[in-house]
């Protein structure tokens, strides 16, 4: 989405594309066939009408960081082996406070997880560090050698799992001994034929030794992470030439089963799913409890921690393994949700009269860059102290461009809220940072 250096989103370029994009749009669809007519629609919408506002920037709270991963490692939580990921997995950055936590109730007591916390939050993390460890540890007992499923990874669509699929490339690129592989209706029969339709296809993804393409190698040697979905995995527990996946020597070392977008499945196809399960846990390990370790991710269960209870019993039922929720006993909770900083607003403004607002609308709509704005801005900016009774609550942020004339004065009540922001009249406008308390 953005030219910038180091691919950070431009607001400005973003914006001008979406609105751009939207324009073809309703040219392509929508425009008179008569000449005459055709005429004047394009020129109404690309030039006579204003089709977008904005935009309109908004500071949401960082989450509450955590212990780094070295931290984890150097107390003995998680194994040193997680040195070996290099660059993909930086091992000083802070984890969030709900990654650790869930990575200390899986690791240090062996709890199931439900996992509900919002999207970009990190769920993977959640459940892929606890696996990685698990098979750091295999690798220095030297059982990781074995071919066999250690983790299961399920998805309901084959989007999600070729998503994931990016992610362990880039974490596994110097780590040749875990394999991963992802089993779908889209994988090809024979490696000759799933390297050229990865080639076709993926042509700026790594080829990696360790990831295996096709059915005939996953048959043969079953990956240590298999990406599937829920339709696939039915066919897999069916046909004689995946049953190395379940049985024998290879099929005896599953330990992790990860359901992610566990929102979905309720009704009859939750009913189906659980059963699948089930079916898949009597395969291995001959219906034995308690030696699957189990992930459910979502990031719309429940509306709180008042959903607790219910979201435990709901995993209890789909994995038919315990998932608890005690509220007087921290070490039998196993939900995890995702915690913020508060913001607070700086202590100054850059205030701009309406003249310098109008300035900047045109020459950003005449096509001006970044640095041109800027420039144009700092020729009028003023700073000045903020009333305390401007300071608006902990989460709120930068206001919009006036649309209309307005009182030159500003005050508290010339503002009305909306939607979490802040909309400054003409003669006030306001940019202000938020930054975390």
């Amino acid at each position: 989405m953005s030219n910038a250096p180091g691919g950070v989103l431009d607001p400005l370029q973003a914006t001008q594309r979406i609105a751009d994009s939207y324009r073809r749009y309703l040219i392509t669809t929508f425009a008179p066939r008569h000449p005459v007519f055709h005429g004047e629609f394009v020129n109404a919408v690309s030039q006579g009408i204003d089709l977008t506002r904005g935009p309109y920037l908004q500071a949401t709270a960082p989450f509450t960081p955590g212990c780094s991963v070295r931290q984890l490692i150097d107390e003995g939580v998680l194994d040193r082996g997680f040195r070996r990921l290099g660059s993909g997995f930086p091992l000083d950055r802070p984890l969030h406070l709900h990654q650790e936590q869930a990575v200390r109730k899986v690791i240090s007591h062996g709890r199931n997880l439900v996992v509900s916390t919002g999207t970009g939050s990190g769920k993977t993390e959640t459940f892929l560090v606890p696996i990685l460890d698990h098979l750091f540890r295999e690798a220095r007992a030297g059982t990781l050698a074995e071919p066999g499923v250690r983790a299961l990874l399920l998805y309901p669509m084959n989007a999600l799992a070729n998503d994931q699929l990016k992610r362990l490339r880039r974490l596994l690129a110097e780590v040749p001994d875990i394999t991963f592989g992802r089993y779908t209706g889209e994988t090809k029969q024979t490696k000759t034929q799933a390297l050229s339709h990865f080639r076709d296809n993926y042509p700026d993804e790594p080829e990696l030794a360790n990831e295996l393409h096709s059915r005939e190698q996953m048959q043969e040697s079953p990956p240590h992470l298999l990406l599937t979905n829920f339709a696939m995995l039915e066919y897999l527990l069916l046909r004689p030439h995946d049953h190395r996946l379940f049985d024998g020597g290879t099929g005896g070392h599953w330990r992790f089963i990860v359901l992610d977008e566990a929102h979905v499945y309720d009704g009859a196809k939750g009913a189906e799913v659980a059963m699948l399960l089930r079916r898949v846990r009597d395969r291995v390990l001959r219906s034995e409890r308690g030696r699957l370790r189990c992930f459910a991710t979502s990031a719309t269960l429940g509306r709180g921690e008042v959903d607790h209870p219910q979201l435990t019993d709901f995993a209890s039922k789909l994995f038919d393994e315990t998932f608890e929720w005690l509220d007087d006993d921290p070490s039998r909770q196993d939900v995890v949700i995702a915690t913020r900083q508060s913001l607070q607003r700086g202590q100054a403004s850059f205030q701009l009269a309406d003249e310098a607002i109008y300035q900047l609308r045109d020459a950003y709509r005449c096509g001006s860059t970044a640095t041109e704005l800027a420039q144009l801005a700092r020729q009028h900016e003023t700073r000045t102290p903020m009333p305390a009774t401007m300071r608006a609550p902990s989460g709120t942020c930068i206001g919009s461009w006036p649309t209309m004339n307005a009182s030159s004065s500003c005050s508290a009540s010339s503002g009305t809220a909306r939607s979490r922001c802040e909309t400054w009249p003409a003669g006030c406008s306001q940019a202000r940072v938020a930054t975390p308390a």
